[in-house]
């Protein structure tokens, strides 16, 4: 990962809104045939006000002096779960109740919900040879996925903007990922956690202002200023208490609680997680600049000459996100994390060739650590320099 720009991992979180949108509205489609005219149209509001009601309550931070401090810190770090739970709750209300409803499916029963199987253990040791060979591939694929997608997401989480301490993914994360996918395979069900709690909606729901105080030098006198300084209060118990309730909540009784959840509901998360992701996603933002007046952009540093460069290093990254959402819709479904670890390569080797340095350095960075690639060439051939001998003095005429 020490090779991973932000090229490839802005790429990746547009990917995932992307594939957060599209789920949506599969979960909206999927229902039109089965409900009443009614009851179609109150999936969508139920979708709707799910994300509206999420993306509302998450900036509750900013309603000072409305409420106290930490009922606006916890309106804003649980935003979704609240909105969630309402509107669970609200087709069950007055009128709503009488509507026919689509709700998630649910196990009565601690079995396996194939009818050929009655136990959850898989007995490998029978299976033929041939198949555990063969399994080795899409093993192999899941392994990239999870590993790229686990390491890129704590990037995405932990960028400069939310001041984490620890910069990195956590090295017993990404074990407990390997341990969990290793149970669910002998129990033969699926991941039970494809990607542990970091997203960028995780992040900036634990985002909080603190009151710093900073020594500041005026005309050769020392004061002490406080600024207020936005940070993420890291810490563990958010996923210990998910990774707590997805546990409970496959027990039989409680699956029952979770039999009551609309599909509508589901489209409303995906929707606002769609959105969280995207908000915080540089290429909005640059997108945003190729519609605006040139007289109306920022101005760029002195050594970038224009924006032309970054306008169409951005419609590269938007390019090949629309590439990638294709193949994921394919039978190669399985093969797109290949192409995103290919997009590394194709950052250091190639893109230097097609853009200035000055407009890479400008719209790009390492991913993992301080600096640019063309930083990095830059002190490399200034050390080539500095170890190249010098040349004897011309003699004299």
């Amino acid at each position: 990962m020490r090779y991973v720009t932000t090229f490839s991992t802005e790429i990746f979180s547009l990917l995932n809104s992307i594939i957060y949108f599209h789920k949506a509205i599969q979960e909206i489609q999927r229902v039109h045939g089965s409900l009443s005219f009614a009851a179609f149209l109150y999936t969508i509001i139920g979708a709707v006000g799910t994300m509206l009601l999420a993306i509302f309550l998450s900036t509750a931070e900013s309603w000072k002096p409305l409420f106290h401090r930490y009922l606006r810190m916890g309106l804003t770090e649980y935003a979704a779960a609240i909105s969630v739970v309402i509107f669970i709750g609200m087709p069950y209300v007055g009128e709503l109740a009488a509507l026919d409803k689509s709700t998630l499916p649910i196990s009565t029963a601690f079995r396996p919900t194939r009818p050929d199987r009655t136990i959850f253990f898989v007995q490998f040791w029978k299976l033929p040879i041939v198949w555990i060979f063969a399994a080795i591939i899409p093993g192999f694929i899941i392994t990239v996925l999870f590993f790229f997608d686990h390491e890129v997401s704590s990037i995405i989480c932990t960028v400069d903007r939310y001041r984490t301490q620890k910069p990195g993914g956590f090295a017993w994360d990404i074990v407990l990922l390997g341990i969990t996918t290793g149970i669910c395979g002998i129990l033969g069900i699926p991941p039970a956690n494809g990607l542990l709690p970091q997203a960028p909606l995780h992040s900036e729901s634990l985002m909080h202002t603190e009151r710093k105080e900073e020594q500041v030098v005026m005309d050769e006198e020392s004061r002490t200023e406080i600024r207020e300084v936005k940070q993420v209060y890291e810490q563990r118990w958010s996923a210990f208490l998910q990774a707590g309730a997805i546990f409970m909540f496959i027990a039989p009784p409680f699956q029952r609680v979770l039999g009551l959840t609309s599909t509508s509901v589901l489209a409303g998360l995906f929707l606002f997680m769609g959105e969280q992701s995207l908000s915080v996603n540089p290429i909005l933002y640059r997108f945003f600049y190729m519609l605006t007046p040139v007289s109306e952009l920022p101005t760029l540093p002195p050594t970038v000459k224009g924006y032309k460069g970054v306008h169409i290093y951005t419609l590269l990254q938007i390019v090949v996100t629309v590439i990638i959402f294709i193949v994921t819709l394919t039978k190669g479904a399985p093969a797109f994390p290949v192409i995103i670890i290919a997009l590394v390569p194709l950052r250091l080797k190639a893109m230097n060739k097609l853009w200035a340095r000055d407009t890479l350095r400008f719209v790009d960075a390492w991913a993992c650590r301080e600096g640019s690639p063309e930083d990095d060439a830059d002190r490399k051939g200034e050390t080539n320099i500095g170890l190249r001998p010098m040349a004897s003095p011309a003699p004299e005429v």
